[in-house]
């Protein structure tokens, strides 16, 4: 995990600018960073790196990286590369380094731009061949890594943040005021709708992309996919699927826990992450230090799940208790500042005290249990959406006295208490902008997107929880996880974020997926003898999430000032509206959303003011 930057183009970039975005990087990558330039006629590219080393932590591994005509500035880690080096030195291909950066290098000289499709990782790579005179930039197949892109009429900046954006290019970028509203009227699940950042002239080369360009041309950049996520559905039994996700999931661990430095895992009460850390400890016999966010607020509250994969592990536990008595506005900004955005939800406000903590006990690495709901049903409308893929299935009336007996108790939304909501209306999708309308009424100017969502698959099922991966819950996440973990120069990673498991996942079919009345049956069946029977037949779900009231008091006269006070937050919304909102003495679920994404864009606005 490192920083990247870079560009191409016909400018001259001087030192100050180049030594300006490598200061920017350096929590990116605190252990060595360096730069390089290369010149074609009136074209030039500028490869600028930061490293945290995690593989062969040797400085002959540092970047840009250079071998015959390749030079590489690459951020993220190539798990399999292991593998990839043996076949390649049964190819003929030799080794200085134990890096799987070498081996990106010799991978792209053996097969070219189609490399990417041999990688199982995360990544955000700038390769520049010399013969070819031209710069291949891609990025992994789920967004795990940043990679954001300014054009100009004379080339192509590039990096891994913004910030670092801003000061290579010595541009500075005006806030998208629509971005701003999307995100406070719409939510999270608004954000990666289109291709529009919180920044005007910046975007985010997409994800499982290759983009092309050349020092003859360096402001068009060609893209083009190498991976295409499909729904493949195939003729298997129960026992087939539970077996298959039980062996590409330890792979996928196994894969994950490759690192010359100590690594460490997020533990919260649910099936994901325990059975991660249950892998770790009964798998491959390591001790995982774990680390855990305890909200006193009940319906956060995951303690006794915690404490039983604890037990059971034998694992070392650090516990984070949240405390609204400490200055969390001060934190709040902190974190804005550094994410050059508003922080995304009130879940990674939180994620931010568990990287602080990894870092501070001498980890490089957290592995953490993001994308299981998305792959395997994880959340309570997959029920109805089951239902509805079931509606014409023999077993339906089991499916539904199922659901009836079991999960239907924990619902709380209406919605998802009706087990036929999508028969008559499979294009309901109301409950994902909740709200809006009202929020929207706060404004001083109107701001109207409607929900849209893309066509992956013919299942209503699949097709919604690949919309959660690839646009709405995971993407959101993985920006969050990746800025929350650099700020505190931390890697993090994600076992089921893996090729492999992913096209299995999808090839499941969906009648298999909810059983018994449980959401994520067939991962849940699949760690029987590995993850504890408390978290692993547990039908709650509380998911890792916190109060706004664990954080704000708005009971508070400052922070109710802080609410209230002069801002640029209020060109777009009407104060008076803003404080009847606060005296109000419940705040619904969406209410207190809504409210986090306010003070976060209010902090936002007024540091680009």
């Amino acid at each position: 995990m490192c920083g990247i930057a870079g560009y191409i183009g016909k400018e001259k970039l001087d030192d100050g600018r180049i030594n300006a975005a490598l200061q920017t990087m350096e929590q990116r990558g605190p252990d060595a960073n360096g730069h390089s330039t290369h010149v074609f006629g009136d074209s030039q590219v500028n490869l600028l790196h930061s490293r945290l080393s995690i593989i062969d932590l040797d400085p002959r591994s540092n970047q840009p990286f250079h071998f015959e005509h390749i030079h590489l500035a690459f951020n993220g880690e190539i798990y399999n590369y292991v593998e990839l080096k043996e076949e390649l030195i049964t190819l003929g291909h030799t080794f200085q380094t134990d890096s799987d950066t070498e081996v990106l290098v010799k991978a792209y000289l053996e097969w070219g731009d189609r490399c990417t499709e041999r990688f199982e990782g995360m990544w955000a790579f700038a390769l520049l061949d010399d013969k070819l005179g031209r710069l291949m930039l891609s990025r992994d197949r789920f967004a795990e890594k940043p990679f954001y892109l300014h054009e100009t009429n004379d080339g192509v900046y590039f990096a891994s943040e913004v910030k670092a954006l801003k000061a290579l290019s010595n541009r500075p970028f005006e806030v998208n005021s629509d971005h701003i509203l999307r995100y406070i009227v719409n939510g999270h699940k608004s954000l990666y709708k289109t291709n529009e950042t919180f920044f005007h002239g910046v975007r985010e080369l997409p994800l499982s992309h290759n983009g092309f360009v050349s020092v003859n041309n360096p402001s068009e950049v060609k893209e083009s996919p190498y991976w295409i996520p499909k729904l493949n559905e195939q003729k298997m039994s129960m026992e087939e699927a539970i077996e298959g996700t039980r062996e590409r999931l330890i792979n996928s661990v196994k894969l994950r826990m490759r690192s010359d430095v100590p690594l460490a895992f997020c533990l919260s009460g649910g099936v994901d992450s325990a059975s991660l850390v249950s892998i770790a400890a009964k798998e491959f016999n390591v001790t995982a230090h774990t680390f855990s966010i305890i909200d006193n607020d009940h319906r956060y509250d995951e303690y006794e799940n915690i404490q039983a994969t604890i037990e059971d592990t034998g694992c070392e536990s650090t516990k984070v208790i949240l405390d609204p008595n400490v200055d969390n506005i001060s934190r709040l900004e902190s974190l804005v500042q550094y994410h050059d955005a508003p922080v995304a939800t009130i879940s990674y406000f939180v994620h931010s005290f568990l990287s602080e903590q990894i870092a501070k006990n001498g980890f490089k690495i957290s592995i953490s249990g993001t994308a299981a709901d998305e792959l395997f049903t994880g959340y309570y409308d997959h029920f109805v959406l089951h239902m509805y893929e079931m509606r014409n299935h023999p077993e339906f009336a089991r499916f539904k006295a199922e659901w009836e007996k079991y999960p239907l108790q924990f619902v709380r939304h209406p919605d998802f208490r009706k087990f036929d909501l999508y028969f008559d209306n499979p294009d309901k999708r109301d409950h994902i902008y909740l709200n809006n309308e009202l929020f929207r009424s706060l404004l001083n100017k109107d701001f109207h997107e409607p929900f849209t969502e893309t066509k992956y698959c013919d299942s209503l099922l699949r097709n919604r929880m690949m919309n959660e991966l690839f646009n709405e819950v995971v993407r959101v996440i993985l920006h969050e996880d990746d800025l929350n973990s650099m700020k505190y120069s931390l890697e993090n990673r994600s076992p089921f974020l893996d090729k492999g498991l992913f096209e299995w996942a999808y090839s499941i079919p969906s009648e298999l997926l909810i059983n018994e009345g449980y959401n994520k049956y067939i991962l849940r069946s699949s760690m029987k003898g590995i993850l504890n029977d408390q978290v692993r037949l547990s039908r709650e779900k509380k998911g890792f999430n916190a109060s706004i009231n664990s954080i704000f008091d708005f009971k508070n006269p400052e922070h109710r000032a802080y609410f209230l006070d002069d801002s640029a937050i209020y060109q777009y919304f009407d104060r008076s509206k803003m404080e009847e909102m606060l005296n109000k003495e419940e705040y619904p679920n969406s209410y207190k959303k809504f409210l986090f994404n306010f003070i976060n864009a209010k902090i936002f606005l007024e540091q680009h003011n």
